[in-house]
């Protein structure tokens, strides 16, 4: 029987040996009609389920806070657009929601900006820290998800 350690070796050199394949894969040839990464919109889902009582009190803060660095952001170009959904009617506790965000940055490395344009948005920190994590204490469930629009021909 051979050690642990061989086995968990062989195991990191195949995932390295994948990894490195993936950075050697030709580049598409030039004329193809694919985009590259750093041209195709990159969207983002941010869903929020908040304590049951304070949406509003939540979206207050998240209207005062997150708005104006989305629409800075819309406005030096990093977000082509961005739009918010509530739900009309309910669904179970485990699959609820309050908010999704969706937001479509011109590329993926348009985003990141955000920290950067909500200091110069909002001075005084000390009171956006003290609000956001106001947020953040009536937030239940919370995640960021990149997804992609699915073309229906290749079903990618």
């Amino acid at each position: 029987m051979r050690p642990k350690i061989d086995r968990a070796f062989r195991w990191a050199a195949i995932l390295i040996a994948f990894g490195f394949w993936g950075l050697i894969q030709p580049a598409p040839l030039l004329g193809q009609n694919s985009p590259s990464v750093s041209d195709k919109p990159y969207i983002v889902e941010w869903v929020y389920r908040v304590k049951w009582g304070h949406r509003e009190e939540f979206f207050d803060i998240f209207k005062k806070y997150q708005l104006p660095v989305l629409d800075k952001e819309k406005q030096l170009g990093y977000v082509t657009e961005y739009s918010i959904y509530s739900p009309q009617l309910h669904t179970s506790q485990d699959s609820r929601w309050d908010y999704r965000v969706i937001i479509v940055y011109k590329n993926q490395g348009s985003t990141g900006h955000a920290e950067e344009i909500s200091n110069q948005l909002f001075p005084d920190q000390a009171t956006l820290q003290k609000e956001e994590q106001r947020r953040w204490e009536l937030t239940e469930v919370h995640w960021d998800l990149p997804i992609a629009l699915v073309d229906l021909k290749t079903g990618k």
